[in-house]
């Protein structure tokens, strides 16, 4: 057996409820119109319309003017409450204040990016946000499940497998570097090819970044001498400081390494492929404005080359 479905209750357009509420204020179609900066017969139109939809003569004319009808006098509270409610929509502003605001924010990032990007964007963020909380989340096999479902705002870094329904903002590009102690033996004012061979490496085995260092060197038939894997830059430094390893590591993560440790930079020899560090956001998220103001700062702050897709 089908099920008759049930029609479509008819609609009322925003324009009949303004006119009820006009008339039953001013009891004038005149006055009305006037209020509506319509013309008379354009008023009784919509008016006979309002009576059709609703079943009644809602305003019987009299000496006194347009006076409502019992059904009329039942409907205005319900009429107003719709009317306020469609106000409310039509004139809310959607907007995000980040002084006042106690939103937490999440963004997936990597462990370079605590190193290098996290704490300007913390710095910041008390500046002009002291009460919103931020929390900094790992880049993992769940990343577009997070950002769609809104487990996470945000996600910096190289992340090639985020595509259709995601949008994206290059922020900046990096190269490859090498880093060194000061006081190596045998590097000195340069590193070229065959010395990068001899000598033993540092690895870090996490990050897209990894699996392009990898894929380079075995592209070019070459081998490092790997004495230390870790999975993360903890440490890195105080490494680096106190043996004659070496390790290859993005521009940014190695220049603000070498800062903090007093370390040597040297361009890699290896001709590894460049790529672009990017903040992803899913497209449910695009207008939501505290979600906006995120990016905005992060752009603001990080971003040397402006483009957006999706």
């Amino acid at each position: 057996m089908v099920k008759k479905s049930t029609p479509p209750l008819p609609l009322l357009d925003a324009n009949l409820l303004l006119l009820f509420e006009l008339l039953y204020d001013t009891r004038s179609v005149t006055r009305a119109a006037e209020h509506l900066g319509l013309a008379q017969p354009t008023v009784s139109i919509w008016l006979a319309k309002l009576r059709q939809q609703l079943n009644d003569p809602l305003f019987v004319r009299t000496p006194s003017g347009m006076l409502p009808t019992p059904e009329a006098d039942a409907l205005i509270g319900t009429v107003r409450q719709a009317i306020d409610s469609l106000r409310f929509l039509a004139q809310r502003e959607s907007r995000f204040d980040p002084a006042t605001s106690e939103r937490r924010f999440r963004i997936c990032m990597t462990d370079a990016s605590h190193i290098t990007l996290l704490p300007q964007l913390l710095a910041h963020m008390q500046s002009v946000a002291p009460n919103v909380r931020l929390g900094a989340e790992r880049i993992d096999d769940r990343i577009a499940q997070r950002l769609e479902s809104g487990e996470a705002d945000l996600a910096v870094g190289l992340i090639p497998e985020l595509g259709a329904g995601f949008y994206q903002q290059s922020l900046f590009n990096q190269d490859w570097v090498c880093l060194v102690n000061p006081n190596h033996p045998r590097i000195t004012d340069a590193l070229g090819e065959a010395a990068y061979q001899q000598e033993k490496h540092v690895t870090i085995v996490s990050g897209t970044g990894h699996h392009l260092l990898d894929a380079s060197l075995e592209r070019h038939h070459l081998d490092r001498r790997v004495a230390l894997e870790l999975p993360g830059f903890l440490g890195l430094t105080a490494i680096i400081s106190t043996t004659d390893l070496l390790v290859t590591l993005p521009r940014q993560i190695g220049e603000t390494l070498a800062k903090l440790g007093g370390l040597r930079v040297f361009s890699c020899p290896i001709p590894i492929p460049g790529f672009t560090v990017k903040q992803h956001w899913h497209s449910r998220y695009h207008n939501d404005p505290g979600n906006r103001w995120l990016r905005g700062l992060c752009a603001s702050l990080f971003m040397r080359d402006r483009s957006e897709s999706v």
